[in-house]
Formats: structure tokens, C-alpha cells, sequence
């Protein structure tokens, strides 16, 4: 009788999570026969990616059951351990970083999952997805086997990992394979001494029976530095190519074991100032087609792209950061829809494997809610009570974002004109020292702008002891390439005519946490207004409200908001940082509105921080909700602007 009461309560323990069953699973490779083992069968899968940091928790399920009716095994998600630990030991797993419950919710719609745990990631994720706490320390080599790097590095996975354990397929969860590092051939340091340092980590954290493996493009040159023995080799390639000559790539790290192509590129990525990117579906259905006839393993990079919401998204070198946008023209686009291209990858994938039964979740409806009157707050100058309430950081020379512990946003540097400039004087930024764009002032009126690796000087007027303000944007950390250290601010010092400006207040500015408080107008036009150029003007907070119509069934819905007349600058709703616009630069004109944002009992907040020039004065100061997107419409493209390194292949904007 106790056996079978124990029997009867063993049953009722969850599949996975300790019980009986989940003895029985097991994920490994069958080296002798070239494919994966599931509970002891062979095994292929075709997976597809999608980050939960780039899609509100809200529309998990959504997103994770389209895949799955895609006829989808398996998803690929990267942990960017930046968005887990915004400063050291302080973690964050909760709300639309609950990694836990997103791969629980792939478990229960029957999705397998690949997890790339870092601690780099790359990703066109704001530094790779590495802190930048980590530049604390000027002199740290990242991805190395630099003693602070690793130490940082083994109380994060120490932190990470064990959370991971009981998700494990072996434990009943979903995980079957978890890279370690990423496309590690790609970076100058080759140090195999930190890949088998993160081996062993892992191995520690993990246990012996999880699969661990490596991506790195498809050639020799990048598996040299990004193979590991004990570490499954894997590769990652385009459509369009030769199939066989990439996987040849593999068998020379791997000469058994399963063909995998862990990044298969359905689109591309986009730069500011670039046309959108867009990859024809027939080229990546062809190739598709190719690697599945081959019994090869295949996950698609990205099956949905989704947003970098805030401050997430990375750059590349030479420095040109990417939009808010990360749609990636991939089969599910930017907020989930349906596409000809999730059709047409589907239809590839019937043609080897039984396609789930039962209907597929529509594209979720838009709603034009049409435009919002906006109306002046006053100058970012006049909030720094606010804005920085601890007041400024005193230092003879400017101090970077990470000396004074400001990761994201903006920070304004304050110092007074040593001399009388009548006459235009050049403001110089040696050695390219503006990271990343900078909006500066005398006593308010508006000069002009310093760009990295755009513009270094421009001439300024002004009296002597006049304030000289200079509004510094960081505007994404570099994501690719040995220039992942990426610091932020003014990193070199200012010089005016001959001399170099010297005793600066610094201003870390907090407006994220201020906008979720609420800003009251300050009334002042004076300090906002005039200047010698009516292309500038000083970078001012802006706020307007509407309400969801009433009477509508279904009510809020997904929308898209635009900004006629506006220039460049950040914004909020509710509260919520939903990204950067810059709409004369294109090519993404339109960003994203989640409904989940978005209130029906109450009225909406808008806060916009505009950092140039707005309409407000000379046209209709609004923005607009639209139900349809615009993401493809470049304005300000430069045709000699120089080709991209990323992700292991030149790209030309062109």
C-alpha cells in the first residue's frame, strides 16, 4: 500500500522537475552516425530565433506559438547579461526579463530550446550584451582571460547557471544545447585558455551531460581561434551560397557528428542613415530547402527580430549604431506579423516534417489612433534639479560615462568660455573623443552638433564666463569586432581656438527615472529658443495625452507612432522607454507600439526629448499614431559612406 500511495505521488510531480520520466530524457550526439540523439532516437531540428529582451512579455506566447505552428522543433534565444545585471550584483529576472518563465512557456507549447548563455552575445545588442560597468577598469581586456574579466564573468555565471540547471532537457525542461561564448573566431584576442576556462565553468554549473558548443562563421579562419575540443563546432552562413563548401567548413572542426547551421540569416540588420535591409525570400527558401535535404541541423537567425526598446541597441565599426527597429525582414516581422516569408519558409519545412495541426494566430490588429497635440516642457537645462538631483560631478578634465557610472542615455558636461569669442571660434574634439553625439550650447542658444566620426568641430560664439553646455548622446556600444570597449561621454578632452577647456561640472541625467515621476512645465521659452541657426535648437522635453476611444471592442490595440516635422530624440509612453526616432535620418520613420503599453482607463503620457528641432513654433506641434509601419524609408543616405564589418561578412549598404 505505501509503495503504491508513493507511486501515486511521484505521478503527480511535473514532468521534468525531478520525477520519473525525466530520468528517461537525454539530448547528446551520435558521432558514428552524424546526427543528434533524443531519448535515445535520432534527431534533426530546425529552430528559429527569437530574444526575449526584444519582445514584451506580453507577446511571448504569441510569437512562441507562430513558430511553433511554422513547424518550428526548437527556438534559439541569447542571454544578454546586461539586461540581468544593469550594476554589479544586482540582478534582474522579473517582468520582460523573467528568462525562467519564457522557457518554461517554450516547454509547455512544446518548443525545444537553444540557449546561448554568453557572457558575449553580439547580437547588435548594446556592447555584445557585456556590462559596461565591466569598463570600470580602463585598462580590461574583454573576452579574455584578464583576471577582473573572468571574476566578473564567474559571478554572473555563477548566478545564471544553476537558474538554467533544472531547464536542462535531461531535468524535464527545454534545453538542449547551450553555446558557450559566440563566434568567438571573430575576435582578435584568440585565447584559448578563457574558452577552457568557460568550459569548465559551465561544465561546473551544468553538469557533463548538456551539449556545449560553438559558433563561428563558415571557414577556417574563424573556427581556428573558435573551435574548442569538448565544444560542439558549429557554423553559421547566409542564403545564397555554396551549402556544401560551409558545412565542408564544419567537418574540418568537427569530421563527425551533425551538419548544423546555427545562424541561417533570413534578412539582415540596419544602420541609421542605411536603406532597410531586405533579403529575397525565394534565395533564403532555395537555401533552406538545400540544407534540410542534407539532414543538417538549421536554426534561422531571426525568426522574429522584434525591437530594441531604451538604449538596447548596438553599432558597428567604422561607428554607425542601429535604429530602434530590428525587424530584420524576417518571417515574423517586427511586432509578429505574418509574412509571405513565414509562409514560404513553412512550406519548405512541410516538405520534410509533419506540420503542426490547427490554426495559426492571426497578425494582431493596429489602431490609428491618429495625433497627439505636444506641448513644451522646457530646456533638458532647466530640469537638472530634476534630472540629477545629486548635483553635478566636479572634475578639471571631462570624466566618461563609466567613470561617473552612467551606462545609458545622456549626460551633460558644463564648463564657461575662457575667452570672448565675437568672432566663430572652433570647438575641436581631438582624436575623435565625442562618443557619440553631442548637442552644445552657450547660455542657451543652440551651436550645433559634434558627431563621431562624422564632424569634430564646429565654430561657436559667446562672452567670456559664459556657460558651455554640451549634451552628450551615447547612442548604442559597438556589438562587433575587438572594439567592444566602448566608452561613452567625452573621452578626449574639448579645446576652444588654442586652448583646452578645463574645470567641468558633469551632469549624469536620470530621465528615466524623472519621466516615470512626471515632469511639470517650466514655462521658460528665453533659454529655448532663438540661436544662430534655426537648424538647431536646445534639446527639450515635450509632453502631450491621449485616451483610448471608448466603445470600441478590442480596445487598446498594437500602433505605430510617427513624428511629422520632428528631428531626433528619445521617447515614453507611460513611463515606458519605447527608443530613438530620428526620422530625417531613416531609414525606420515609424516605432512600434506595443498594446501592452498602453491604458484604456486613464489617459496615455507622452514625454518626448527632442534633441534638435522640433515643429513646435512653426508648424503643428503633434505626433501621429498610425496602423501601419515605415521602416524603409532612408532620407539621409550617403553614398560614400564605407562598408560594415559584421557578423563575418562585408556588407555594402548600397
Amino acid at each position: 500500500m505505501l509503495l503504491l500511495r508513493a507511486a501515486w505521488l511521484l505521478a503527480l510531480l511535473p514532468v521534468g522537475f525531478g520525477s520519473a520520466n525525466a530520468i528517461q530524457r537525454s539530448f547528446g550526439i551520435d558521432y558514428d552516425n552524424n546526427h543528434f540523439l533524443k531519448d535515445g532516437k535520432p534527431f534533426r531540428y530546425i529552430s528559429g530565433s527569437i530574444h526575449y529582451s526584444r519582445v514584451p512579455r506580453y507577446y511571448w506566447k504569441d510569437r512562441l506559438l507562430k513558430m511553433k505552428m511554422a513547424g518550428l522543433d526548437a527556438i534559439q534565444t541569447y542571454v544578454p547579461w546586461n539586461y540581468h545585471e544593469l550594476k554589479p550584483g544586482l540582478y534582474n529576472f522579473f517582468g520582460d526579463r523573467d528568462l525562467e518563465y519564457f522557457l518554461q512557456l517554450a516547454n509547455e507549447i512544446g518548443l525545444l530550446v537553444i540557449l546561448r548563455a554568453g557572457p558575449y552575445i553580439c547580437a547588435e545588442w548594446d556592447m555584445g550584451g557585456l556590462p559596461a560597468w565591466l569598463l570600470e577598469k580602463e585598462s580590461i581586456v574583454l573576452r579574455s582571460s584578464d583576471s577582473d574579466y573572468l571574476a566578473a564573468v564567474e559571478r554572473w555565471m555563477g548566478f545564471l547557471l544553476p537558474k538554467m540547471k533544472p531547464l536542462l532537457y535531461q531535468n524535464g525542461g527545454p534545453v538542449i544545447m547551450v553555446q558557450v561564448e559566440n563566434e568567438y573566431g571573430s575576435y582578435f584576442a584568440c585565447d584559448y585558455d578563457y574558452l577552457r576556462y568557460l568550459q569548465k565553468l559551465f561544465r561546473h554549473h551544468l553538469g557533463d551531460e548538456v551539449v556545449l558548443f560553438t559558433t563561428d562563421g563558415a571557414s577556417k579562419s574563424y573556427l581556428r581561434c573558435g573551435a574548442l575540443q569538448g565544444l560542439y563546432a558549429t557554423v553559421d552562413f547566409a542564403p545564397g551560397g555554396n551549402v556544401t563548401a560551409a558545412f565542408l567548413s564544419q567537418r574540418g572542426s568537427e569530421p563527425r557528428g551533425p551538419l548544423v547551421n546555427s545562424e541561417f540569416y533570413t534578412g539582415w540588420l540596419d544602420h541609421w542613415g542605411h536603406r532597410h535591409s531586405v533579403v529575397p525570400t525565394k534565395t533564403i527558401a532555395k537555401t533552406l530547402n538545400e540544407i534540410l535535404e542534407r539532414g543538417a541541423n538549421v536554426n534561422m537567425y531571426m525568426f522574429i527580430g522584434g525591437t530594441n526598446f531604451a538604449y538596447w541597441n548596438g553599432a558597428n565599426m567604422p561607428y554607425s549604431p542601429q535604429p530602434t527597429s530590428y525587424d530584420y525582414d524576417a518571417p515574423l516581422s517586427e511586432a509578429g506579423d505574418l509574412t509571405e516569408k513565414y509562409f514560404a519558409l513553412r512550406e519548405v519545412i512541410g516538405r520534410y516534417k509533419s506540420l503542426p495541426e490547427g490554426p495559426i494566430p492571426p497578425t494582431t490588429p493596429k489602431y490609428a489612433y491618429g495625433q497627439v497635440a505636444m506641448q513644451k516642457l522646457g530646456a533638458v537645462t532647466e530640469f537638472l534639479d530634476d534630472l540629477s538631483p545629486s548635483g553635478p560631478i566636479k572634475s578639471t578634465y571631462p570624466l566618461t560615462f563609466a567613470q561617473i557610472k552612467q551606462y545609458f542615455g545622456f549626460v551633460l558636461y558644463r564648463t564657461t568660455l575662457p575667452k570672448n569669442c565675437t568672432e566663430q571660434t572652433p570647438l575641436f574634439s581631438a582624436l575623435n573623443g565625442v562618443h557619440d553625439r553631442a548637442y552644445i550650447s552657450v547660455d542657451g542658444v543652440p551651436q550645433g552638433v559634434i558627431e563621431r566620426g562624422k564632424s569634430s568641430v564646429i565654430n561657436i560664439t559667446g562672452k567670456a564666463g559664459a556657460n558651455l553646455d554640451v549634451l552628450v548622446e551615447n547612442m548604442g556600444r559597438v556589438n562587433y569586432g575587438r572594439y567592444n570597449n566602448d566608452f561613452k561621454g567625452l573621452v578626449s578632452n574639448l579645446t576652444l581656438g588654442q586652448i583646452t577647456l578645463v574645470d567641468w561640472e558633469i551632469y549624469p541625467l536620470d530621465i528615466d527615472s524623472v519621466v516615470g515621476y512626471g515632469l511639470n512645465s517650466r514655462g521658460s521659452e528665453s533659454k529655448i529658443s532663438g540661436g544662430k541657426s534655426s537648424s538647431y535648437a536646445a534639446p527639450t522635453l515635450y509632453t502631450g495625452r491621449f485616451s483610448i476611444p471608448s466603445g470600441i471592442p478590442d480596445l487598446p490595440q498594437d500602433t505605430y507612432i510617427r513624428f511629422p516635422g520632428w528631428t531626433k530624440g528619445q521617447i515614453w509612453i507611460n513611463g515606458f522607454n519605447l527608443g530613438r526616432y530620428w526620422p530625417v535620418c531613416g531609414p525606420q520613420v515609424t516605432l512600434f507600439v506595443p498594446s501592452n503599453i498602453l491604458v484604456s482607463s486613464s489617459l496615455n503620457n507622452i514625454t518626448v526629448l527632442e534633441l534638435e528641432h522640433s515643429p513646435c513654433g512653426t508648424q503643428k506641434c503633434a505626433v501621429e499614431f498610425v496602423d501601419k509601419p515605415d521602416i524603409n524609408a532612408t532620407l539621409q543616405y550617403e553614398s560614400n559612406t564605407p562598408k560594415l564589418f559584421t557578423k563575418d561578412l562585408w556588407l555594402d549598404p548600397l
